[in-house]
C-alpha cells in the first residue's frame, strides 16, 4: 500500500476541461492545489478531446443566461492572460421544424429563406424549418485551451498528476484524504470533476447520470466552402436527435457531430465510429453543407455524461459539505468551462453561489 502523503488546500479528480479550469482558478488564488488524472494528458476516454467546440448564447432557458455571461467574459480574461487566440466568433444558425425556446442576448427568429441564405450562405436549412440566429455564436480552440488552462495551474503553482490512478476518499475532521496508487493525499477540500467516470466516485450520482458514446466527422479545412463568414456554428434539430456543426475556423475543419444516444461504460474504450456511421454523418454534412470534399475524412468518438434534462449538477454534497462535484455537463459544458471552474473554485473555499441553484447538487437532493 502507498506510503506517500501529501498535503494541499484543495484536491482536484479529474483533468478534463472543467477540473483543469477548477485548478486553473484555485491556484490562481494562492490555493495549493493537487489534480489527479487516471489518463495520460489529452488522452481520449473522456469529452474534453478534440480540436474545437462550439459556443453560443442562445439558450432554451433563461436561467443559463448568467452563466453564458460568466463564460464569455471568461475566455476573454483567459485570452487576455495567455496571448493566445481561444475563440472565434462566427455567428451561429440553430434550425427547427417546430417552435423554438432558444434565447439569449441579440439571438432573434429567422424564418424568411433568403435571409437565412444570407446570414449563412453555405447552410442549406431543411425546407420547412427556421433558424434561431445568435451573432456572438463561434468556435472554442478546444486544445488549445485546455492545455492554457493546464499552463495557468502549474505557472500558479498547481501539481498535475497524470496517470496516477484514484482509489477511494473519504471525510476526515479537518477535510478529506483520497487514497491513489501512489499515495495518500489530504486536504481540506475535495473538488470530483470526473465527467463519465463520477459515478463510480460517487455513487449516489449513479441514478442521474446516463453516459452516451457521441460521434463526430470532420473534413480537410482550407475549402473554399464552410469557413465563415459563409458558414457558422450550425445544429438541425431533427426527431432522430440532434445535428450540430463548427465551421472551418483558423484551419480546424469542418466538423459535424451527432448524439446519438448510444449508451456507453466508460470503464471501456470508446469505440470507434464504424463506416456505416462514418458515412451516415457524411451524408448529413452532404445536406447542410453541400460541396465539401469528404476525402481523408477524420472521424471521432467521445463521450457526454447525460442528466435526463441536460442541466449539469454543481455544488457541494449534503452529507459533506467539503467536497464539491462537478459532473454532468450533458454535451454542452465545454463552453463553459472558464465560469464553472471560477463556481467550483468559489464551492470550495466556502463562497455561497446561489446563481448556480437550477444547477445545484441542492436541486438534485444530494
Amino acid at each position: 500500500m502507498p506510503g506517500t502523503t501529501t498535503e494541499a488546500d484543495v484536491i482536484v479528480i479529474g483533468l478534463g476541461i472543467h477540473g483543469s479550469a477548477t485548478a486553473a482558478s484555485l491556484s490562481r488564488r494562492g490555493r495549493r492545489v493537487i489534480a489527479v488524472d487516471r489518463f495520460a494528458a489529452d488522452h481520449v476516454r473522456g469529452s474534453s478531446h478534440g480540436r474545437t467546440r462550439m459556443i453560443r448564447r442562445a439558450y432554451p432557458n433563461p436561467v443559463w443566461n448568467d452563466l453564458v455571461d460568466l463564460a464569455f467574459r471568461g475566455w476573454a480574461s483567459l485570452e487576455s492572460e495567455t496571448g493566445q487566440t481561444l475563440l472565434h466568433r462566427t455567428g451561429g444558425l440553430y434550425a427547427h421544424a417546430g417552435e423554438s425556446q432558444l434565447q439569449g442576448a441579440d439571438c432573434v427568429l429567422v424564418e424568411d429563406r433568403a435571409e437565412l441564405e444570407r446570414l449563412m450562405p453555405d447552410f442549406r436549412v431543411p425546407e420547412g424549418y427556421r433558424a434561431v440566429y445568435d451573432p456572438h455564436a463561434g468556435v472554442v480552440e478546444a486544445s488549445r485551451a485546455l492545455s492554457a488552462m493546464r499552463d495557468v495551474s502549474v505557472a500558479h503553482g498547481a501539481d498535475l498528476r497524470f496517470g496516477e490512478q484514484f482509489l477511494g476518499w473519504q471525510t476526515t475532521s479537518d477535510g478529506v484524504e483520497v487514497l491513489t496508487d501512489a499515495g495518500t493525499l489530504r486536504a481540506g477540500r475535495l473538488v470530483i470533476a470526473a465527467g463519465s467516470f463520477a459515478a463510480s466516485i460517487v455513487p449516489r450520482l449513479a441514478p442521474l447520470l446516463e453516459v452516451w458514446r457521441i460521434l463526430t466527422v470532420t473534413v480537410p479545412p482550407g475549402q473554399s466552402r464552410g469557413r465563415p463568414p459563409g458558414l457558422g456554428a450550425f445544429s438541425v434539430d431533427r426527431e432522430e436527435g440532434l445535428v450540430f456543426g463548427i465551421p472551418d475556423a483558423d484551419g480546424n475543419g469542418v466538423k459535424l457531430g451527432v448524439d446519438a444516444r448510444d449508451v456507453w461504460d466508460p470503464e471501456l474504450p470508446v469505440a470507434a465510429p464504424t463506416r456505416a456511421e462514418v458515412d451516415g454523418m457524411l451524408s448529413l454534412l452532404e445536406a447542410y453543407v453541400p460541396g465539401l470534399d469528404h476525402e481523408d475524412v477524420e472521424a471521432t468518438a467521445c463521450l457526454y455524461t447525460m442528466t435526463a434534462d441536460k442541466r449539469f449538477i454543481i455544488g457541494a454534497l449534503a452529507d459533506a459539505a467539503q467536497v464539491v462535484v462537478v459532473s454532468a455537463c450533458s454535451g454542452h459544458g465545454f463552453k463553459f468551462a472558464p465560469a464553472i471552474g471560477d463556481a467550483a473554485a468559489d464551492l470550495a473555499d466556502g463562497i455561497v453561489r446561489d446563481d448556480l441553484d437550477f444547477i445545484s447538487t441542492t436541486r438534485r437532493g444530494i
